[in-house]
């Protein structure tokens, strides 16, 4: 039995331009198989800074405090463009939302109250990542250049590569 107060972790913020509250409570309690991440953001903050797909890992939000605003849309099938489908919904206190492999989500804190809520993935680790989407990019949408698929694979070392053709996508 592992026991942790969130407060006393240490905030790591995987980019400070998205969040600057996100705590890994996972680590701490030597949890195997279930990521658990706390994050509290301010209005305009985002939980990750991509529309993105966990392909072999199922996420849950939970909002404890605030509402959050997903953009979500359909499988990581490629078959169609990044937007054709996609659609916000709003999550409030005390609601969650799951989101199964393969489906595409971003979240943010689109109200002018601060955002508390709890991420949580299974299998803890993933390793197939999909992106569709970086809102901060001045035309978001991300598809390969050679085929059009609608969506790019992260590889390990965090190049976006096309999963039906292997081409190559520079960002810069």
């Amino acid at each position: 039995m592992e026991r942790v107060s969130i407060d006393d972790l240490e905030a790591e913020p995987v980019d400070p331009d998205v969040h600057t509250d996100r705590r890994d409570v996972a680590e701490p309690l030597n949890a195997d198989h279930v990521a658990i991440t706390r994050y509290v953001l301010e209005p305009g903050e985002r939980f990750s800074a991509s529309i993105h797909a966990h392909v072999d890992q199922e996420e849950v939000f939970l909002v404890l405090e605030g509402e959050a605003t997903f953009a979500v849309r359909s499988g990581a099938d490629g078959s169609e463009g990044a937007d054709s489908d996609r659609r916000e919904l709003v999550v409030g206190d005390n609601e969650a939302i799951r989101f199964a492999p393969g489906e595409f989500q971003s979240g943010w804190n689109d109200a002018e109250e601060r955002l508390v809520a709890l991420a949580l993935g299974a299998p803890r680790e993933t390793d197939e990542i999909r992106i569709s989407s970086v809102p901060t990019l001045e035309d978001g949408d991300v598809e390969c250049p050679d085929c059009g698929r609608g969506d790019m694979r992260v590889s390990p070392d965090d190049t976006f590569e096309c999963p039906d053709c292997g081409a190559v996508l520079d960002l810069e």
